[in-house]
């Protein structure tokens, strides 16, 4: 047998390609992906005309209130703001002696706003509430209804007052005119603008502005609650009164503590209404802090003293707002435990 030759060809070189060359004794760097960076980087980029707004509109102002706070600044310094003379803690001692005529009047605004902010929150989370609870089983009739709770919350703020403080005037106000000329109940028409019944008018337009928005919070917030929840307690003998605190009001915990911390931020900060109902000078049983530090700053032009005491309501607004987040997140946790 004749054997049987084999031959070999040589395979030519393999070309290497030219981006995986390098020059011997060069580290490798990292990959870069452009694509993964513009992923990176373009939520950042969307997020800039909104932190740019908030620098504008929120922090710069804050910043400027605080050194104007320090400063004595009157009239003669409007022009330039940076040249009124420093006067360090002396607007915040002013204002904080009770002792004080400034520190005196302060204290009772921050006392009036206290317990006008109490009564308005406690009667808006009520009615709120209610009306919420009364319209979550169908009936004919509950759209209507539910489209006529919103129109308060609806309408413009200044629109709503103006009228109110029609309706208030003492002659020829509706106010009057139902309670003193159709039921008897006042011996002479009272003055509702002055005076303490300035008090009770201020909160009865609140309560009537806020109201609603409560209602609408609520109402989302029942959504959520199973229906099987109250079936369950029907079995088992609970009425009406027994499922709302057993079933409804444990449901809506933290909905309403939202709705609460809103409703006290809101509250203590209102500004429109006192000042479209009363003017520029409100009676000092409505005297709140807003319209109080509204009238430091552009009645007897101290605006120093007026940024002061915009300073101190800024802290304790964040400080009550701090603890009660901080109660509330425990007893969340308390609770889940």
């Amino acid at each position: 047998m004749t054997p049987v030759k084999t031959t070999t060809t040589p395979h030519a070189p393999t070309a290497v390609p030219a981006a995986r060359t390098r020059a011997p004794g060069t580290a490798r760097g990292p990959r870069r992906r452009p694509g993964l960076l513009r992923r990176t980087a373009l939520p950042y980029v969307l997020l800039l005309p909104a932190l740019a707004l908030e620098v504008l509109v929120h922090l710069l102002p804050i910043v400027m209130g605080v050194l104007m706070s320090f400063k004595e600044l009157t009239q003669f310094h409007l022009r330039d703001w940076g040249a009124a003379p420093w006067r360090g803690l002396g607007n915040f001692t002013a204002v904080l002696d009770p002792g004080a005529p400034a520190g005196e009047a302060l204290l009772r605004s921050f006392l009036t706003t206290c317990l006008f902010t109490v009564a308005s929150v406690g009667l808006c989370w009520l009615l709120g509430t209610a009306a919420a609870v009364f319209l979550q089983e169908a009936f004919r009739g509950r759209a209507l209804l539910r489209a006529l709770f919103l129109v308060p919350y609806a309408l413009p703020v200044y629109a709503a007052v103006i009228t109110w403080a029609f309706m208030f005037q003492r002659d020829d106000g509706l106010v009057n005119h139902v309670l003193h000329d159709q039921l008897g109940l006042t011996g002479s028409p009272p003055f509702w603008l002055l005076g303490d019944n300035s008090f009770w008018a201020l909160l009865v337009v609140s309560v009537w502005k806020g109201w609603p928005f409560a209602f609408l919070v609520v109402m989302a917030g029942l959504q959520n609650v199973p229906r099987e929840l109250y079936e369950a307690g029907a079995l088992d003998g609970a009425g009406t009164w027994r499922q709302i605190r057993a079933i409804t009001l444990p449901s809506l915990r933290p909905v309403n503590q939202v709705l609460v911390l809103v409703l006290f931020l809101w509250t203590f900060n209102d500004f429109n209404t006192p000042f479209v109902l009363f003017g520029k000078a409100a009676p000092e049983a409505a005297d709140l802090v807003s319209v109080h530090i509204h009238q430091s700053s552009f009645a007897t032009w101290n605006f120093g003293a007026g940024a002061a005491m915009s300073v101190l309501l800024l802290c304790f607004l964040l400080l009550v707002t701090g603890v009660y987040l901080f109660l509330t997140s425990r007893g969340r946790k308390a609770a889940d435990a």
